[in-house]
């Protein structure tokens, strides 16, 4: 029986409602709105629809909030103002996506039951939904061709190569899936080759190190307006050569004081790759110094480096990137992006005669060959030694007697030709 209220609910109110295993029962407010509860609280709604009295299934609390709810109501009222009865609309809509999906549905799908388990499924969903939504969304997936397939990515490649290598191992994954879950016989993405791919090697020599680190300084503005914390991120990639995902995502809990010192603990989780394993990196004296006036900046927020815009998040990578991309020219730098501070820390290892072993290790890649079958060691003792000389030859860079003062150096060409 239903328990009839005069007045709207309130999310306390809904929150409030004790769940009852044994025994349905169901709250109404006036207007038609209603929770259904017994496992679960269930929105609801009641309406008329030729004389008849009907009900309308909107979904559970709190995935579905109370305002949502209101807009499902207002929307499926307009529908009845138009002799369109909204049960048998969604009914039908069911059907029709249950025997042919459109791509858009297929996305869906793919991203709830692949994808979201993923750490970089959002980030193909997004892809995904970027390139098809528009010219396919509402066509049914049996309807899309293969030669369909190759002129979308034609497309795409002109306006990025990379991005349609990603594209079409991403679309043939989804009709892969579409084939599993038997919306279609067989997989219409051809076998494609990808295009080729230009291999960065971008690597900051010690000149740029100097302009870099001094555009860096929190309290300079003139050459790098940004964030502090964009600031201290980028130079903590440098520092300890890892990923920038890595770094912006850092956690206070992550830092941990062992016997032989500090170390960054980085669970497996963060770590890139399907079967990524954790990591954990000595930290030398300039990276403790980094993380310090960071965690000044960020207060008493769990993450290292806090975003500007959500109080309980960190900053993130396309933050950093596209801070590095907005003041290049008054950085006086040709273009760099965050990743390749991470490569020009592995070229520095190898110029201040780090064994390739060690410096690999330090950027958690896996030894290949027989050395990644059969060599366990964790080189920890070296690896601190490496960090911390690779710490020192940048405080040697950045501190040079030859080196003018951060207000001097504004032009790399002309820093060159000072002290050549």
């Amino acid at each position: 029986m239903a328990k009839n209220k005069t007045k709207r609910f309130t999310d306390i109110e809904i929150k409030n409602l004790k769940l009852s295993p044994g025994k349905r029962y169901l709250v109404m407010e006036s207007g038609g709105l209603g929770i259904r509860v017994k496992n679960e609280k269930t929105f609801v709604w009641r309406y008329f629809f030729d004389g008849r009295d009907r009900w309308f299934t909107i979904g559970n609390y709190p995935t579905i909030s109370l305002s949502k709810a209101r807009e499902i109501v207002e929307t499926q009222r307009a529908l009845i103002q138009k002799g369109i009865d909204p049960g048998a609309k969604k009914l039908e809509e069911k059907q029709t996506y249950a025997g042919a999906p459109t791509i858009k549905n297929l996305i869906q799908e793919f991203y709830d039951r692949e994808l979201s388990k993923n750490k970089s499924g959002k980030q193909i969903r997004r892809l995904l939904e970027k390139d098809l939504l528009k010219p396919w969304g509402t066509r049914k997936t049996e309807s899309i061709t293969g030669r369909q397939i190759v002129l979308l990515l034609d497309k795409v490649e002109q306006r990025a190569p990379v991005t349609r290598n990603r594209l079409k191992t991403a679309i043939s994954q989804m009709f892969n899936f579409a084939v599993m879950r038997g919306i279609l016989d067989a997989n219409p993405c051809p076998r494609i080759k990808d295009i080729p791919e230009k291999t960065r090697d971008r690597v900051l020599n010690g000149d740029e190190i100097v302009l870099l680190w001094r555009a860096l300084d929190i309290e300079n503005n003139r050459n790098f307006d940004a964030y502090p914390l964009t600031k201290l991120a980028l130079k903590l990639i440098l520092l300890t050569g890892q990923r920038p995902g890595e770094v912006a995502g850092m956690e206070v809990s992550e830092l941990i004081q062992r016997l032989d010192g500090p170390w960054w603990e980085i669970p497996a989780k963060r770590m890139k790759g399907k079967n990524a394993m954790a990591h954990d990196v000595p930290l030398n004296p300039m990276a403790l110094e980094v993380i310090e006036q960071a965690q000044f900046y960020s207060g008493d927020s769990k993450f290292v480096f806090r975003s500007p815009l959500k109080k309980d998040g960190p900053i993130t990578v396309a933050a950093i990137s596209r801070a590095v991309i907005r003041h290049l020219p008054e950085m006086k730098l040709e273009k760099f992006t965050p990743h390749d501070l991470r490569r020009t820390c592995r070229t520095g290892l190898a110029t201040l005669k780090v064994s390739d072993v060690v410096a690999e290790k330090i950027l958690s890649h896996r030894l290949q060959g027989v050395l990644g079958v059969y060599n366990r060691a964790t080189y920890e003792p070296e690896r601190r030694v490496a960090l911390t000389l690779w710490g020192s030859h940048i405080m040697e860079l950045v501190n040079h007697e030859s080196v003018p003062d951060r207000q001097g150096i504004i032009d790399l060409n002309a820093y060159r030709t000072i002290n050549e």
